[in-house]
């Protein structure tokens, strides 16, 4: 029941959160929160590290910017082509990659995730190259909202990422997400119990896969352009780094990972900026700069510190204390 009421809090907040201004930021927080929501159903509920998940992410923007701004596809329907684009390309690497274990399966995701990479830089008549594809247009939703609307753009990317969070939140309390579970706590005792672990690993990738191929498609639409940021392996590292200090296998811990980096990433500068008027300190000009070193003290923090993340040690503190059904036992 709490959980429910912190889930419903959550929504109110972010139903209110475009009065406080900016909708296309908190739009671009949305559709990273998806991201690595889409993360850490792979690493944090079946154990799998990729470093591939930027291929997802950057395909299903090329996809759906082509869609949208070159074939002049409905909104919809771009958003769908990414998102089964990215599960098309996470079948091909999942099938290449789900028999390897540990280091070797992270690895391989990674050499495959920069083939792709590297196809978007070569293939500039598609992606622009290192120019990346500029101009995609927002559309209209059912042929009536007009998306260039910025607050109509963002309820509708807050209803595409809620959809999102609800499918991996079912697809964790189902049949399947125990048994990915039992995967992540001892393969061997799965396999022994008849399972096909690898359909299961395969069946969770391509799933993680195609979320986050509608979050980067989502992005593009925000954005309005695409570029081979999205899809270099620089990418994979954020996203782990956003779980990682979220709160690896807790269901919000990534929601607010992804948030605080972003905002750290996009407003840091900002910060500098107005302690520099405060204090009289010009380093403080300079914090903008500096994003990949915060960012970069922050991931050794929480490996040093803090290894559940955030949510994950709230959740650890506040079940360590007893209830008072339990103190009676």
């Amino acid at each position: 029941m709490n959980k429910n009421l912190g889930y419903a809090i959550a929504f109110a907040i972010a139903l209110a959160a475009p009065l406080a201004g900016y909708p296309p930021f908190l739009a671009k927080l949305l559709c990273f929160a998806l991201f690595a929501c889409a993360f850490n159903l792979l690493i944090g509920f079946t154990g799998l590290l990729s470093f591939g998940h930027a291929a997802f992410f950057g395909a299903a923007g090329y996809v759906a910017g082509n869609a949208l701004k070159v074939w002049g596809w409905p909104t919809e329907l771009g958003l769908l082509a990414g998102a089964g684009a990215a599960a098309l390309i996470g079948l091909v690497m999942g099938a290449l990659a789900i028999r390897r274990q540990g280091i070797y399966f992270s690895m391989i995701t990674l050499a495959l995730a920069q083939l792709v990479f590297f196809g978007a830089l070569r293939a500039g008549e598609l992606t622009g190259g290192e120019d990346g594809l500029q101009g995609i247009p927002r559309g209209r939703l059912l042929g009536m909202f007009d998306l260039a609307n910025d607050t109509t753009l963002y309820y509708f990317v807050l209803a595409v990422c809620v959809a999102g969070f609800a499918l991996i939140v079912r697809t964790v309390h189902s049949p399947f997400g125990q048994v990915l579970k039992a995967i992540k706590e001892n393969e061997p005792r799965a396999v022994s119990l008849g399972y096909d672990v690898a359909r299961y690993k395969l069946l969770a990738f391509v799933l993680s896969s195609a979320l986050a191929g509608l979050a980067g498609a989502t992005n593009a639409l925000v954005q309005g352009f695409e570029t081979l940021t999205d899809v270099h392996w620089s990418m994979s590292g954020l996203v782990i780094l956003m779980t990682l200090v979220g709160g690896m296998g807790t269901q919000a811990g990534p929601i607010l990972g992804a948030m605080l980096i972003i905002a750290l990433e996009n407003k840091l500068g900002d910060v500098g900026a107005v302690l520099a008027g405060h204090t009289g300190i010009d380093w403080f000009n300079s914090l903008g700069e500096a994003v990949g070193m915060v960012t970069g003290l922050i991931f050794v923090a929480c490996v040093l510190l803090s290894r559940r993340g955030i949510v994950g040690e709230l959740a650890a503190r506040w079940g360590a204390r007893p209830s008072p059904s339990s103190s009676h036992h």
